[in-house]
């Protein structure tokens, strides 16, 4: 598989610094090597350019902090992947999850995308509702067409269809934004269901849910897992995913093959041990992509 990876080092849309330093942790913990060893063909497009925040000032416009910033580089990480090659397999690389509305409708190219959504938060916030006015809590909003047009519309008008998408992993969401994940009709399995319903039945559920579509995307925050696997995240979250129930979910969906595109995001080195949380996030792309036990 020809596989292209992208760099989009940014930190604008969170609220405290050092996501921006992920795409380098995850290169330096051998991304590319591993999927070279799986057999793939890897190529490294180098990054995205993204204003550094303390070059400009920090405001917020109708509730969007750095809303001219992110809207440049998320239009700038569209480009990018839009003009790949339809076969090519594209990994991006945060940067904090506002990353996801270039990459998701640029990794689309175009045609109709499921998104799984891999996170310990929906991120379905939008100006009026959120109470920070942070822009990586708002991203699923605005690839469904909701929250500020700006962002809504990066790809011209091409946006995700609720019902092609399913979050994994939710453990901390906010209540106007829950009745908003719900008033779209989005499938959610929060931790309660992983331990009800475990991995295996959740991963077959997201995959029929889904059957209607050839292409998946899967985008993948660091904070799913618990903290005690993947402690370099921004907003850590207790009682998340464990390091086999984040591999075995990425192993029964490349066993799908209708994966076609993949994010990692909020990996924050400066909160990390020894590069932990990136190493942690190489072995789940690889299992995505073809790693096994046997």
């Amino acid at each position: 598989m020809d596989i292209s990876i992208l760099g989009i080092p940014m930190d604008l849309g969170a609220g405290r610094r050092g996501v921006d330093m992920g795409a380098s942790a995850l290169r330096n913990a051998h991304l590319a090597s591993t999927l070279r060893s799986l057999g793939h063909t890897v190529t490294d497009l180098g990054d995205v350019p993204v204003t550094v925040p303390e070059t400009t000032d920090k405001f917020q416009d109708q509730g969007l902090v750095f809303l001219d910033e992110i809207l440049s580089a998320c239009s700038g990480t569209y480009q990018r992947l839009r003009d790949l090659d339809v076969g090519t397999f594209p990994i991006s690389l945060g940067g904090d999850h506002s990353v996801s509305m270039g990459t998701v409708p640029g990794a689309a190219r175009g045609r109709r995308t499921g998104v799984i959504w891999v996170d310990a938060h929906a991120d379905f916030n939008t100006p009026s509702s959120s109470p920070s006015g942070n822009i990586h809590g708002m991203p699923v909003a605005h690839l469904v067409g909701l929250g500020d047009d700006r962002l809504s519309n990066i790809a011209g008008g091409w946006h995700v269809r609720p019902e092609d998408i399913v979050m994994i992993g939710l453990r901390s969401v906010d209540q106007r934004e829950r009745e908003l994940v719900a008033e779209a009709g989005i499938k959610t399995y929060t931790m309660k269901d992983v331990d009800q319903l475990g991995i295996t039945r959740i991963a077959q559920e997201t995959l029929e849910r889904l059957s209607h579509l050839e292409r998946l995307h899967i985008s993948f925050d660091a904070d799913a897992l618990d903290p005690t696997v993947c402690p370099g995240v921004g907003t850590p979250v207790p009682g998340g995913l464990s390091y086999r129930e984040g591999h075995l979910l990425m192993e029964l969906f490349a066993e799908s093959g209708r994966v076609t595109s993949l994010d990692i995001v909020e990996v924050n080195p400066i909160l990390d041990t020894r590069n932990r949380t990136a190493e942690v996030m190489v072995g789940m792309a690889a299992s995505l992509l073809g790693q096994r036990i046997l």
